[in-house]
Protein backbone atom coordinates (compact mmCIF):
# COMPACT_ATOMS: atom_id res chain seq x y z
CA UNK A 1 0.00 0.00 0.00
CA UNK A 2 1.21 3.48 -0.78
CA UNK A 3 2.19 5.79 1.39
CA UNK A 4 -0.43 8.40 2.11
CA UNK A 5 -0.21 12.03 0.13
CA UNK A 6 -1.08 14.47 3.12
CA UNK A 7 -0.80 13.73 6.75
CA UNK A 8 -2.37 15.52 9.48
CA UNK A 9 -1.45 15.06 13.05
CA UNK A 10 -2.95 17.06 15.61
CA UNK A 11 -4.20 19.99 13.90
CA UNK A 12 -5.23 22.70 16.05
CA UNK A 13 -6.55 25.99 14.73
CA UNK A 14 -7.75 29.43 15.49
CA UNK A 15 -9.95 32.55 14.55
CA UNK A 16 -9.70 35.77 16.05
CA UNK A 17 -8.08 33.76 19.25
CA UNK A 18 -11.10 31.60 19.35
CA UNK A 19 -10.11 27.83 18.88
CA UNK A 20 -11.94 26.24 15.71
CA UNK A 21 -10.18 22.82 14.94
CA UNK A 22 -9.18 21.52 18.45
CA UNK A 23 -7.25 18.18 17.25
CA UNK A 24 -7.47 16.86 13.87
CA UNK A 25 -5.51 13.63 13.04
CA UNK A 26 -6.29 11.95 9.47
CA UNK A 27 -4.15 10.60 6.13
CA UNK A 28 -5.23 11.29 2.71
CA UNK A 29 -4.85 8.66 0.41
CA UNK A 30 -2.34 9.14 -2.99
CA UNK A 31 -5.24 8.36 -4.95
CA UNK A 32 -9.24 8.72 -5.53
CA UNK A 33 -11.19 10.99 -3.25
CA UNK A 34 -11.71 11.12 0.42
CA UNK A 35 -14.90 12.91 1.86
CA UNK A 36 -14.74 14.98 4.87
CA UNK A 37 -17.94 15.11 6.58
CA UNK A 38 -19.93 16.39 9.59
CA UNK A 39 -22.51 18.66 10.49
CA UNK A 40 -22.43 22.66 10.06
CA UNK A 41 -19.94 24.25 12.23
CA UNK A 42 -17.87 21.13 13.43
CA UNK A 43 -14.29 22.67 11.54
CA UNK A 44 -14.50 20.89 8.57
CA UNK A 45 -13.99 24.31 6.46
CA UNK A 46 -11.46 25.68 8.92
CA UNK A 47 -9.46 22.26 8.92
CA UNK A 48 -9.01 22.74 4.98
CA UNK A 49 -7.77 26.61 5.63
CA UNK A 50 -5.51 25.34 8.59
CA UNK A 51 -3.76 23.23 6.22
CA UNK A 52 -3.40 25.53 4.05
CA UNK A 53 -1.80 28.19 6.80
CA UNK A 54 -4.90 30.12 5.73
CA UNK A 55 -6.01 30.68 9.47
CA UNK A 56 -3.38 30.41 12.49
CA UNK A 57 -2.96 26.75 13.08
CA UNK A 58 -0.14 24.19 14.84
CA UNK A 59 0.16 20.44 14.72
CA UNK A 60 2.20 18.34 12.17
CA UNK A 61 1.48 18.09 8.35
CA UNK A 62 3.45 16.15 5.55
CA UNK A 63 2.76 16.77 2.11
CA UNK A 64 4.33 13.98 0.28
CA UNK A 65 6.51 13.09 3.32
CA UNK A 66 7.68 16.98 3.53
CA UNK A 67 6.89 18.60 6.02
CA UNK A 68 4.60 21.94 5.23
CA UNK A 69 3.40 23.29 8.45
CA UNK A 70 6.12 25.50 8.69
CA UNK A 71 5.37 27.30 5.23
CA UNK A 72 3.07 30.41 4.26
CA UNK A 73 0.04 29.52 1.88
CA UNK A 74 1.92 30.81 -1.19
CA UNK A 75 4.61 27.75 -0.69
CA UNK A 76 2.43 25.17 -0.14
CA UNK A 77 0.29 25.70 -3.08
CA UNK A 78 3.87 26.41 -4.87
CA UNK A 79 4.67 22.76 -3.71
CA UNK A 80 1.57 21.17 -5.34
CA UNK A 81 -1.68 21.80 -3.59
CA UNK A 82 -4.67 22.89 -6.03
CA UNK A 83 -7.17 24.59 -3.28
CA UNK A 84 -11.28 25.08 -4.27
CA UNK A 85 -12.40 27.59 -1.43
CA UNK A 86 -15.94 27.23 -0.16
CA UNK A 87 -17.69 30.75 -1.56
CA UNK A 88 -15.72 30.46 -5.01
CA UNK A 89 -13.99 33.44 -4.74
CA UNK A 90 -13.51 34.36 -8.40
CA UNK A 91 -12.31 38.03 -9.46
CA UNK A 92 -15.95 39.72 -10.23
CA UNK A 93 -13.93 42.25 -12.29
CA UNK A 94 -11.78 40.25 -14.83
CA UNK A 95 -12.95 38.21 -16.84
CA UNK A 96 -13.40 34.08 -17.39
CA UNK A 97 -10.06 33.93 -19.23
CA UNK A 98 -8.33 36.43 -17.01
CA UNK A 99 -9.47 34.49 -13.76
CA UNK A 100 -8.11 31.55 -15.26
CA UNK A 101 -4.73 32.69 -16.46
CA UNK A 102 -3.91 34.21 -13.03
CA UNK A 103 -4.45 30.83 -11.99
CA UNK A 104 -1.51 29.42 -14.14
CA UNK A 105 1.85 28.12 -12.64
CA UNK A 106 2.83 25.40 -14.29
CA UNK A 107 5.00 26.11 -17.57
CA UNK A 108 1.98 24.00 -19.69
CA UNK A 109 -1.08 24.50 -17.81
CA UNK A 110 -3.68 22.04 -18.60
CA UNK A 111 -5.90 24.42 -20.59
CA UNK A 112 -7.51 21.50 -22.57
CA UNK A 113 -8.72 19.24 -20.42
CA UNK A 114 -9.94 21.95 -18.54
CA UNK A 115 -11.42 23.04 -21.82
CA UNK A 116 -13.15 20.07 -22.37
CA UNK A 117 -14.41 19.70 -19.31
CA UNK A 118 -16.08 23.19 -18.94
CA UNK A 119 -17.29 24.11 -21.97
CA UNK A 120 -19.39 26.18 -21.46
CA UNK A 121 -16.52 28.47 -19.74
CA UNK A 122 -14.59 28.42 -23.50
CA UNK A 123 -17.68 30.15 -24.53
CA UNK A 124 -17.52 32.70 -21.97
CA UNK A 125 -14.30 33.46 -21.69
CA UNK A 126 -14.49 36.42 -22.44
CA UNK A 127 -17.21 37.08 -19.63
CA UNK A 128 -16.60 38.94 -16.54
CA UNK A 129 -16.99 36.06 -14.24
CA UNK A 130 -18.83 38.65 -11.73
CA UNK A 131 -22.20 38.84 -13.83
CA UNK A 132 -22.03 34.49 -14.61
CA UNK A 133 -24.48 32.01 -12.62
CA UNK A 134 -23.50 30.60 -9.33
CA UNK A 135 -22.72 27.35 -10.75
CA UNK A 136 -20.99 29.03 -13.88
CA UNK A 137 -18.46 30.56 -11.04
CA UNK A 138 -17.99 27.33 -9.22
CA UNK A 139 -16.73 25.90 -12.44
CA UNK A 140 -14.65 28.80 -12.98
CA UNK A 141 -12.81 28.32 -9.36
CA UNK A 142 -12.90 24.05 -10.26
CA UNK A 143 -11.42 25.28 -13.56
CA UNK A 144 -8.43 27.51 -11.63
CA UNK A 145 -7.60 24.60 -9.77
CA UNK A 146 -7.34 21.93 -12.66
CA UNK A 147 -5.16 23.83 -15.00
CA UNK A 148 -1.90 23.05 -12.52
CA UNK A 149 -0.44 19.79 -12.23
CA UNK A 150 -1.35 19.24 -8.38
CA UNK A 151 -0.15 16.52 -5.99
CA UNK A 152 -3.16 17.12 -3.92
CA UNK A 153 -6.76 18.91 -4.36
CA UNK A 154 -8.30 20.54 -1.36
CA UNK A 155 -12.01 21.36 -2.80
CA UNK A 156 -14.30 22.83 0.32
CA UNK A 157 -18.14 22.90 -0.44
CA UNK A 158 -18.33 22.57 -4.37
CA UNK A 159 -21.98 22.20 -4.96
CA UNK A 160 -23.46 24.39 -2.03
CA UNK A 161 -26.23 26.41 -3.76
CA UNK A 162 -26.23 24.82 -6.58
CA UNK A 163 -28.66 23.84 -8.80
CA UNK A 164 -29.11 20.09 -9.49
CA UNK A 165 -27.95 19.89 -12.85
CA UNK A 166 -25.34 22.19 -12.10
CA UNK A 167 -24.35 19.90 -9.12
CA UNK A 168 -23.96 16.94 -11.62
CA UNK A 169 -21.28 18.78 -14.02
CA UNK A 170 -19.24 19.80 -10.69
CA UNK A 171 -19.17 16.04 -9.62
CA UNK A 172 -18.61 14.83 -13.18
CA UNK A 173 -15.68 16.94 -13.85
CA UNK A 174 -14.42 16.01 -9.62
CA UNK A 175 -14.55 12.89 -10.86
CA UNK A 176 -12.41 12.84 -14.02
CA UNK A 177 -9.91 14.83 -12.30
CA UNK A 178 -9.60 12.62 -9.04
CA UNK A 179 -8.18 9.62 -11.63
CA UNK A 180 -5.36 12.24 -11.74
CA UNK A 181 -5.10 13.27 -8.80
CA UNK A 182 -6.18 12.78 -5.25
CA UNK A 183 -8.75 14.87 -3.77
CA UNK A 184 -9.45 15.94 -0.23
CA UNK A 185 -13.34 17.24 -0.30
CA UNK A 186 -15.65 18.75 1.93
CA UNK A 187 -18.91 17.78 0.96
CA UNK A 188 -22.94 17.94 2.83
CA UNK A 189 -24.23 16.39 -0.38
CA UNK A 190 -24.80 12.65 0.83
CA UNK A 191 -25.16 11.80 -2.87
CA UNK A 192 -22.42 13.65 -3.96
CA UNK A 193 -20.43 11.72 -1.39
CA UNK A 194 -21.67 8.30 -1.69
CA UNK A 195 -21.01 8.92 -6.07
CA UNK A 196 -17.30 10.22 -5.61
CA UNK A 197 -15.35 9.21 -2.41
CA UNK A 198 -13.71 6.19 -1.35
CA UNK A 199 -13.00 6.79 2.03
CA UNK A 200 -14.48 9.51 4.43
CA UNK A 201 -13.25 11.62 7.81
CA UNK A 202 -16.03 12.41 9.99
CA UNK A 203 -15.57 15.33 12.19
CA UNK A 204 -17.52 16.82 15.11
CA UNK A 205 -16.61 18.95 18.05
CA UNK A 206 -13.04 19.98 15.92
CA UNK A 207 -11.83 16.91 16.63
CA UNK A 208 -11.99 13.19 13.54
CA UNK A 209 -14.60 11.08 15.33
CA UNK A 210 -14.68 8.50 12.90
CA UNK A 211 -13.18 7.30 9.51
CA UNK A 212 -13.80 4.54 7.35
CA UNK A 213 -14.96 3.67 3.67
CA UNK A 214 -17.08 6.15 2.87
CA UNK A 215 -20.01 3.16 1.61
CA UNK A 216 -19.56 1.84 5.32
CA UNK A 217 -20.71 4.70 6.99
CA UNK A 218 -23.61 5.57 4.38
CA UNK A 219 -24.68 2.58 4.56
CA UNK A 220 -25.30 2.63 8.27
CA UNK A 221 -28.14 4.34 9.14
CA UNK A 222 -27.47 4.33 12.70
CA UNK A 223 -23.87 5.76 12.20
CA UNK A 224 -24.78 8.47 9.62
CA UNK A 225 -27.70 9.38 11.81
CA UNK A 226 -26.09 9.50 15.19
CA UNK A 227 -22.17 11.04 13.53
CA UNK A 228 -24.02 13.63 10.79
CA UNK A 229 -27.43 14.09 11.93
CA UNK A 230 -29.04 13.02 8.66
CA UNK A 231 -30.95 10.02 7.89
CA UNK A 232 -29.11 7.97 4.84
CA UNK A 233 -31.81 6.62 3.14
CA UNK A 234 -33.12 10.12 2.62
CA UNK A 235 -29.84 10.61 0.17
CA UNK A 236 -29.83 6.66 -1.05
Amino acid sequence: MSAPILTVRNLSASIAGQQVVESVTFDVPASGITAVLGRNGVGKTSSIRGILGLIHRQGEITLAGERIDGLKTHQIVQRGVGYVPEDREVFAGLSVAENLALAERDKNPRREFVAELFPDLVARRNQAAGTLSGGQQQMVSVARALLNDNRILLVDEPTKGLAPKIVTEVADALQEASKTVPILLVEQNLDVVRRLADDAIVIAGGRVVHTGKARDILDDESLTTRLLGVSAEAHA
